[in-house]
């Protein structure tokens, strides 16, 4: 699985703790350049959107969420931290069958 990360402009550990999930870093953005900060054009074949929430603002989060739904790409947001990461990368495992999840009517 490939992730696109948007925030943060040092990852430290945080590409061992996605290897550990079977996810490998597809591209990194910090988030604080300006052309980072606009809607990119595509994910280019991402199959996950990891926000870091403590490195963007609200216009940036939401843009990047926009093109995450026009795509069908699942994406997780949480704080630049190991422990965060990890929470969240198991509560999106958690739920592996559509009929499972609770925003199955807005998917799709």
């Amino acid at each position: 699985m490939n992730a696109y990360l948007v925030g943060a402009d040092v990852l430290g550990n945080i590409p061992q703790v996605l290897a550990q999930h079977g996810i490998s870093v597809q591209k990194h953005v910090s988030g604080r350049n300006v052309a980072h900060q606009r809607k990119p054009p595509s994910l280019n074949g991402a199959d996950l959107l990891i926000l870091f929430t403590d490195f963007l603002s609200h216009n940036v989060m939401k843009a990047y969420r926009e093109l995450a739904n026009e795509e069908n790409v699942r994406f997780v947001a949480c704080r630049r931290s190991v422990c965060a990461l990890s929470q969240s990368l198991e509560k999106l495992n958690e739920v592996r069958d559509c009929t499972e999840c609770p925003k199955r009517k807005k998917c799709r």
